[in-house]
This record gives C-alpha cells, structure tokens and sequence, in this order.
C-alpha cells in the first residue's frame, strides 16, 4: 500500500493489489475521517493501523463515495466509526453488496472477516458539510460513474477527493455517461490545488486540465464511436477494434486492467444506446 501526505492533516493511500484503488484520512486533534477503505481487509487494516499509531487518533467516520466493493467493504474494520454516504448508497450496498460478499466469500476466504455496513447517515440532495478540526469537508453529489456517487472538498486546501467519478480512464458501465461528463466539467471548474482520483495517482494542480481534457474527450469520443457502430451490420468487430488511444487516452494503467474497462465500457454503451 502507498501513502502520501497531501496537506496538513490530509493523506493518501493506494492499493498495491487492486487497480490502484484510493482512500484518504483527514485527521483532527481528537479523531479521523476516513475517505473510503482499500479493496483487500489486510490493506484497511494497515490504514488504520497508520491512524491510530501513527497519528494518534481514532477513527470517527468513514465516508463511501459510492457503494462498489472495493470502497465500502472495509467499514467494519472501522467498528463504532459512523458510515456516511448517498441514501443510494445504503440502498446499493443492502442490494447488491450483501449478495456480493457471500458469492465473493465463496472464492476467498480471506473474506470472511468482512461485514457489510452499510452508511448510518445518508443525503440525497444538496450538500452536507463536517468539520474536523481547522477542515472544513463539503460532500456534494457526483454521479456518472454510478448512480449513488458522491466527492468530498477539503475547502482549505482545495483538495477533491473525487471517488470513481474521476479516474485516470472513466469507467461508465454501472452509471451514466452523460452524468460522468457533466460532472467531469463539474470538477474541472472548481479551482483545485489536487484531485484524489477513485483510482490511479494524484493529479496536482498543473496537470488538472489536461486530465480534464483527457477524460472529457475520452468520454465524446466514446459515445461518437459507439453510436457509429449502432449503423454497423459488423458491430461486434467494429467496437473490438476501438483502442484507448483512439479514444483520446494514453498511459492508463490500473494495475493492468485498463483495456478491460475500455471494452466494457464500450459494450455497456452500446446496449444502453440500443436497447439491448
């Protein structure tokens, strides 16, 4: 796992296993929030260890951005932490994430040890704020990548924790492709000093706009071309043969995984924009 001190009280970690999946603690005189859980329990663990050692602090809440396996399925290593999400979330992950852990628990027993808790305290409209210590937190609503999506502002330091509606390659198949793009341009209007990406590395201020850029053209072009392969007897080879690059995306890694989430993604909207 990477971890990275991103401003004062604000820090960082990285899966070294999955896809370079995120989180992030912002830590305050007296306790912590914590901004996601890694996909594997050992991971989540380490997180915590690094917190209430390191830091010093005990963790109060845990924030889930959205309610996909690999940001939510650590909650209950953080016991008498309050959860906070979308009220979608706490929906999604009763639904989903239930079912999902007892199929997943099957194929890893590592697993075992895992819990769903779902969020304690959820909002669906407007934004929600939090105070910790001199950070001001504002959680606000950031759907595309799916429907229950949510970023969090450190205010002070212009810090976007940005879920999986930033990613170093927009990833649409359980969302909304028009949704992703208006809150991509959401996120590129706000004046940031950092953006804490869903996956991949940080993105720094000076390199913010051209991500922008990127993930909106990847996103256009995406679209142009599946709705071209809709008029197309031979759709199936159409769409296999549009590549990353082709898309307007370059150098995405994901710990291996890019090329799968490009074909998904295009198949996802394909059936979406033809009904099947």
């Amino acid at each position: 796992m990477h971890r990275e001190r991103v401003s004062e009280n604000v820090f960082w970690f990285q899966s070294e296993v999955y896809a370079q999946v995120t989180a992030g603690v912002i830590v305050g005189p007296q306790w912590a929030v914590v901004i996601d859980t890694l996909a594997l329990p050992e991971e989540t663990l380490g997180m915590r260890e690094f917190i209430e050692h390191e830091l010093g602090v005990q963790v109060r809440y845990v924030i889930n951005t959205h309610y996909h396996a690999d940001h939510t399925w650590g909650n209950c290593f953080f016991p008498g932490a309050t959860v906070i999400g979308h009220a979608k979330c706490r929906e999604l992950l009763i639904e989903h994430g239930i079912p999902s852990l007892e199929g997943a628990r099957k194929q890893n027993p590592n697993l075992r040890q895992v819990k769903i808790i779902p969020p304690h305290l959820t909002f669906d409209s407007g934004e929600l704020t939090m105070r910790v210590g001199k950070k001001n937190l504002v959680f606000s609503q950031s759907f595309g990548h799916s429907e229950d999506g949510i970023s969090v502002l450190v205010e002070e330091d212009r810090v976007l924790f940005a879920g999986d509606a930033f990613m170093s390659l927009p990833y649409i198949v359980d969302g909304d492709i028009d949704e992703m793009i208006a809150s991509v341009k959401r996120i590129g209007r706000m004046g940031l000093e950092n953006i804490i990406q869903g996956h991949g590395d940080i993105i720094l201020r000076g390199e913010i706009d051209a991500a922008v850029k990127e993930n909106m053209n990847y996103l256009n072009n995406i679209k142009k071309l599946v709705k071209a392969a809709g008029k197309r007897k031979n759709a199936d080879e159409y769409l296999d043969a549009i590549t990353i690059e082709e898309c307007g995306k370059s150098r995405v890694y994901l710990g291996g995984l890019a090329e799968t989430l490009h074909r998904r993604n295009l198949r996802a909207l394909y059936r979406q924009m033809n009904g099947e």
